[in-house]
């Protein structure tokens, strides 16, 4: 039999294991996604006609020939402009393509080419409790890591665009350490792939990153090919939620999206929908995530009626709403 003194040398040992296998992790994380990470100084015209500085954050290489991917609070502005720095030490200058503020993304186009593309990952595969780990440039420290977990999923954080309000849906809630400066950067999991783009600090310990998914990936494809996204808007904010048991057995599916917020005036409002309506299908769609919702709210559905059936309380209602094209 071992003695006490052995099984708490043995427990030791166990711990030091499970440690120095994260360090391996993120090590290994941080030093392949690092060269495709760039530290962004943005500039703006003065008075006077030269440039001054306005702002920092941090971006990351979508293409070879020069994409990258930032926050759009980092770059919009008239004549913004800037120099983007790598790891590797070059320095290349940049333009925007695309600002998209009601996701908060932005398209950069560099003055260069051989830059090291991050691979996109899936944020919807993520999990509560999983690892992650954020780099960026908080500070204007160039290259710094943090790691953390995956706080909370199915966030909402409100974007602005001039006198037009939108909830990001889905954003990921992380505690790895964001800082000014961070905004742009990549957030990755184990495998080194881009599951987020880091976007606001929320508070101690809790930083917020808008997810890489299908939703995203078609904006971020409109603004690199057009320079703006067309989407369709029926006024609600909403969130993953459990469908009860009856519902379950009914549909045969596991969770629907819960209205949290209807916009006044807008075209959800006027169909009669509300707040805490669990939607559960559109446009003959089975709806069990946001993403689904986001998916049909593409340039093709603007001014087109769509069908949409949601559970309120313990009734089943088919209501119709109209789509409107989403004007900043």
């Amino acid at each position: 039999m071992s003695t006490t003194a052995e099984r708490e040398h043995q427990a030791e040992q166990r711990e030091a294991e499970a440690l120095d296998a994260y360090s391996k992790v993120v090590v290994d994380v941080a030093e392949r996604i690092a060269p495709s990470v760039a530290n962004l100084r943005v500039m703006r015209r003065g008075r006077s006609g030269g440039q001054v500085p306005a702002g920092a954050g941090s971006a990351v290489a979508l293409t070879p020939d020069g994409f990258l991917v930032t926050s759009a609070h980092v770059v919009a502005g008239p004549g913004r402009t800037g120099r983007a720095t790598f790891v590797d030490g070059r320095e290349l200058a940049w333009r925007v393509v695309g600002v998209d503020r009601l996701t908060d993304l932005a398209v950069l186009r560099a003055d260069g080419d051989g830059l090291i593309p991050a691979t996109l990952g899936e944020a919807e595969k993520l999990r509560v409790g999983q690892l992650v780990v954020a780099i960026g440039n908080p500070n204007g420290f160039a290259g710094s890591v943090t790691a953390g977990v995956v706080s909370a999923l199915g966030r909402s954080l409100p974007a602005r665009a001039g006198r037009t309000v939108r909830h990001i849906d889905n954003v990921i809630q992380t505690d790895a350490a964001l800082n000014p400066g961070n905004s742009g950067g990549a957030l990755v999991d184990s495998s080194a792939r881009v599951i987020g783009i880091n976007t606001a600090v929320a508070g101690v310990g809790l930083g917020l990153a808008v997810p890489i998914n299908a939703a995203t990936r078609q904006i971020i494809g409109a603004l690199m090919r057009d320079g703006r996204v067309r989407r369709a808007w029926i006024g609600i904010a909403a969130g993953p939620r459990p469908l009860p048991p009856h519902a379950r057995v009914r549909l045969e599916r596991s969770s629907g999206v819960e209205i949290s917020e209807v916009s006044p005036g807008g075209p959800a409002q006027r169909a009669g929908l509300r707040g805490e309506d669990l939607i559960v299908e559109m446009g003959g769609q089975p709806i069990e995530r946001v993403d689904d919702v986001q998916r049909l709210m593409g340039q093709a559905a603007i001014g087109h009626p769509m069908a949409i059936r949601i559970l309120r309380g313990d009734r089943w209602l088919d209501l119709e709403v109209s789509p409107v094209e989403l004007v900043e």
